[in-house]
């Protein structure tokens, strides 16, 4: 048997390709969140930690959820699943903080949290799939 994985099976993530990933996550949710203090006129710097924080536990927990480490550059595999979990758990961190959860920004979060946890996992597999070739 060759120490390569055949058809079907997900080669093991180095513990730096996990890293990377989780840390790509926690910058886009936190450039979310400044991005939003920044769009509604507020300090982005005092309150960035209390926008960020619910979406940050929510992206903790979804990635232990999803066992993100297992496949962390996988869109659907692993960004789906760790953007709904982060964007519930955020939401409903931020519902128990008492902080706002209106409809629009639980469609703008939904939204462009989508963007940012699945998409640039979406960049990265076209890039890896282009490079094959």
């Amino acid at each position: 048997m060759s120490g390569s994985p055949s058809a079907g099976q997900v080669r093991p993530a180095g513990r730096g390709a996990v890293l990377i990933a989780l840390a790509v996550d926690a910058v886009l949710l936190i450039a979310f969140a400044a991005i939003g203090r920044a769009s509604h006129d507020s300090d982005v710097w005092s309150g960035l930690w209390q926008t960020a924080w619910p979406f940050l536990a929510g992206l903790g927990i979804g990635w232990l959820v999803m066992r993100a480490w297992r496949a962390p550059v996988a869109p659907v595999r692993t960004g789906l699943g760790v953007w709904a979990i982060t964007v519930g758990g955020g939401m409903l961190l931020r519902w128990a903080a008492g902080q706002g959860t209106a409809l629009a920004f639980i469609v703008v979060a939904s939204l462009t949290l989508l963007v940012a946890l699945v998409g640039w996992r979406a960049i990265v597999t076209v890039v890896r799939r282009l490079r094959r070739r």
